[in-house]
């Protein structure tokens, strides 16, 4: 059975509301952004690490790694993170400064976390999935539990307004960045537990119980499976999907 395991993602691609079930299972660690560089930060001021510039870049990568373990695993035995494709190389550079060289990613992972599960969580509508993330983007709301109320609002609200350019270059992005994962995956010699987002987000409880089986840990009854967040896609979302589509005809 795995030590942990890394969910591999891209952004708005349902890694919340995946590793929010994860982590409610008290069973599977807590998994979450720990080595996104613009959130290093952030963490370290979380965890009460020392000044970087203080420690210097050797003594705060262990210290960071260490701390970020120990918050992955939360109460369990078993280590969690969510890692995006643009992460790899942070998370690479802390590990440079702890352990020796190593041939490929996948051994530094694992000399660092163990033996780990890569989930490769995917969203196949990319158009959806940039919709989703430019909506997010202007009018800072990111995430919301299902009665509504807000969980994660990350500027003051705005009404969104529809970009065709700033949607094409988000599609052409995740797309870039999925492929990036396949080509990771590859070249790792790793065959990740592959979650689709629609399959999600229509019935969280049977993803969980999946990846629970597949992690080795006690999956919780289908019933008691409750999902932190809720779907943000609405009547502005299918209007913006549409106009893509007309335009992108326009546009080629």
């Amino acid at each position: 059975m795995p030590d942990g395991y890394i969910v591999c993602a891209t952004p708005r691609s349902g890694s919340t509301l995946l590793c929010g079930l994860l982590a409610s299972t008290g069973r599977a660690g807590d998994p979450d952004s720990f080595f996104g560089g613009r959130f290093i930060s952030w963490w370290a001021a979380q965890w009460g690490l020392p000044d970087r510039d203080a420690m210097g870049e050797k003594a705060f990568a262990a210290a960071y790694l260490e701390a970020a373990i120990r918050a992955g695993r939360g109460a369990t035995d078993l280590f969690g993170l969510r890692l995006m494709r643009e992460s790899v190389d942070d998370l690479n550079a802390i590990l440079a400064h702890v352990l020796p060289p190593l041939p490929t990613d996948r051994a530094r992972f694992e000399k660092a976390f163990g033996a780990l599960l890569y989930i490769h969580l995917a969203r196949g509508d990319t158009l959806a999935q940039a919709v989703s993330l430019v909506k997010a983007e202007q009018t800072g709301l990111w995430h919301v539990a299902p009665d509504g109320t807000e969980i994660e609002r990350l500027s003051p609200p705005k009404e969104p307004e529809y970009d065709f350019h700033r949607l094409r270059r988000e599609v052409e992005a995740l797309d870039g960045h999925e492929a990036a994962w396949h080509a990771w995956f590859g070249a790792q010699g790793i065959e990740p537990l592959k979650v689709d987002y629609d399959t999600l987000s229509a019935d969280p409880a049977a993803t969980l119980i999946r990846v629970c089986g597949a992690l080795g840990v006690e999956a919780p009854d289908a019933g008691d499976v409750k999902p932190g967040v809720a779907r943000l896609s609405d009547a502005t979302s299918a209007e913006w999907m549409h106009r893509y589509r007309s335009d992108i005809g326009a546009n080629p």
